[in-house]
């Protein structure tokens, strides 16, 4: 009896082997991953934390918005893309996460000043900050939030900043429109928000769990 393997499958399966191996992870981040599996939090993949810092890096970020901190997997990788001098606000509603993202931090070298961390909810603590202050955003967490995500989110940022949505694809049924729950729901909204807005430049990125990107243009066409 022969086994059968479905090519495309086995095609995406080596795929992303490869792109998660490729982007290589230190014993910091290894500890932060961890931490997430004991608390119950699903971190970033390697290659999506490797875009994130790509994007800070390209974007020379000095001031970086986080909404979902996790125990500091994302937040580790944007800091090592942001300039030397730059500070990472972080948002999560759990202290438990920040607490655990804090000692990560500091053992990879972090002194607490290039961290903030608010403990809230995110669509409150964004009202707050400063309009047109970042020069990225990075939305991980609640699915059905995500539009208030955008519409606060895109106001915080300069010319040329970049705005970030993780796990847009949302395990392969983002284009299954008989699927209609609520965080679905809100992704398509945000999609349609972004490809629409003239302010942006979007782009999906097929890494890990989907990322959903747009830059802001100087001037709108």
């Amino acid at each position: 009896m022969t086994s059968e393997t479905d090519p495309a499958a086995a095609l995406a399966d080596g795929v992303g082997g490869f792109v998660d191996g490729f982007a290589a992870e230190d014993d910091a981040i290894a500890g932060a991953r961890a931490r997430a599996g004991e608390l119950g939090c699903l971190p970033v993949s390697p290659a999506t934390g490797a875009a994130l810092s790509l994007l800070a890096t390209t974007v020379q970020a000095r001031a970086v918005v986080e909404i979902g901190t996790g125990t500091g997997v994302s937040g580790l990788h944007l800091l090592r893309g942001m300039a030397g001098d730059g500070i990472l606000t972080t948002i999560d509603w759990e202290p438990e996460f920040h607490r655990a993202a804090r000692r990560v931090f500091t053992s990879a070298g972090y002194p607490s000043g290039r961290v903030r961390t608010i403990t809230g909810r995110a669509l409150d603590v964004l009202s707050r900050l400063t309009s047109g202050g970042y020069d990225l955003v990075f939305a991980d967490a609640t699915l059905v939030e995500y539009p208030g995500y955008f519409a606060q989110g895109v106001q915080l940022l300069r010319p040329g900043g970049v705005i970030v949505f993780h796990n847009v694809l949302a395990d392969g049924r983002i284009g299954d429109h008989a699927q209609r729950d609520p965080g679905l729901l809100a992704l398509r909204d945000v999609a349609r928000a972004m490809r629409d807005d003239e302010r942006l430049r979007p782009a999906v990125l097929p890494l890990g769990g989907g990322l959903l990107a747009g830059a802001v243009v100087a001037e709108p066409v």
